[in-house]
């Protein structure tokens, strides 16, 4: 479904006789719309190359005045393809009915038109509801992974965690509940984030999004955001790509993830920048059809 129009301001003028006329209506957008537009062309001019986060934060001064809970939720962990998007939803510890009336859950249990309308429901109800996000690129990934000093992928996602935790922190934030669908071993993770933010109230459980309407905001928000990015993401290789050539899923054991991966691989060059050359399927592929390179 594509996105709603955003909100329009009304003003009327008085004709002759007094009755109130209505101007031509004039669309404005919202600042959290303008953002967050923004940083999908970020991204997309990006095209992937970029070897640090991508990020944005929009946070209404409401936020800042009142005691604020944030959940955090990820989207592109398993993939081969695209980036991996971490988000974090912010608002009153007091709006939990009102995020509940959204009719927000797990945005994996709902279909792609009603994720589509609640992340535009979100950014529509932007002073009370704040959101960041976090985007590493495939390259980032790769490489981390892939670095003499190896990072693995839970790491990179905690990381990420944390540092959305901390913009909130930096911008003065009052948070007093952070909510985190885990990685790992949940009691670990929590710990480990308690030891770190000691005044906060830390809860760390599988499966949160289903569980906290304040962690399914951010799952709705890296949910969508990702698949908007992967849907307009430039898909030619280095070489030369069939127009339209399926992505699939994304994820390795899907065929037209395979075939894809087969036909933008570039023999001497490797994999474009949308795909994640550390995981073991895009490895394989490099493995049987790639000149081999000895250093």
């Amino acid at each position: 479904m594509a996105p709603v129009d955003p909100l329009i301001t009304e003003e009327t003028t008085t004709d002759v006789a007094g009755t109130p006329e209505k101007e031509e209506e004039t669309p404005q957008l919202r600042p959290a719309f303008l953002a967050y537009s923004g940083f999908l062309s970020d991204c997309l001019a990006a095209n992937g190359d970029s070897r640090t986060t991508s990020s944005i934060q929009f946070l209404s001064t409401a936020v800042k005045k009142e005691p604020c809970m944030l959940g955090i939720d990820e989207a592109g962990r398993g993939p081969v393809l695209g980036p991996m998007l971490y988000a974090s939803a912010v608002a009153s510890t007091g709006k939990i009915e009102a995020l509940r009336g959204m009719g927000l859950a797990d945005s994996k249990q709902l279909t792609e038109e009603k994720r589509e309308e609640l992340l535009e429901k979100m950014l529509a109800n932007s002073e009370w509801i704040a959101y960041s996000i976090h985007s590493i690129s495939p390259m980032e990934i790769t490489e981390k992974m892939l670095s003499s000093t190896k990072i693995s992928l839970n790491v990179i996602s905690q990381n990420s965690a944390i540092g959305l935790i901390h913009s909130a922190l930096d911008q003065n934030v009052n948070l007093t509940e952070v909510y985190v669908d885990t990685v790992g071993k949940a009691e670990t993770y929590q710990a480990y984030l308690q030891s770190l933010f000691p005044k906060i109230k830390i809860t760390v459980e599988s499966k949160a999004d289903a569980t906290y309407p304040i962690v399914s905001a951010a799952s709705i928000f890296a949910k969508v955001t990702r698949d908007r990015l992967l849907a307009r993401w430039p898909k030619a290789g280095r070489g030369v790509i069939p127009p339209n050539t399926p992505l699939g899923s994304g994820y390795p054991g899907d065929p037209l993830t395979k075939q894809y991966l087969r036909i933008c691989l570039d023999p001497i060059f490797g994999f474009p920048p949308l795909v994640r050359s550390s995981w073991s399927t895009a490895q394989t592929i490099l493995e049987e059809r790639a000149v081999r390179v000895l250093w």
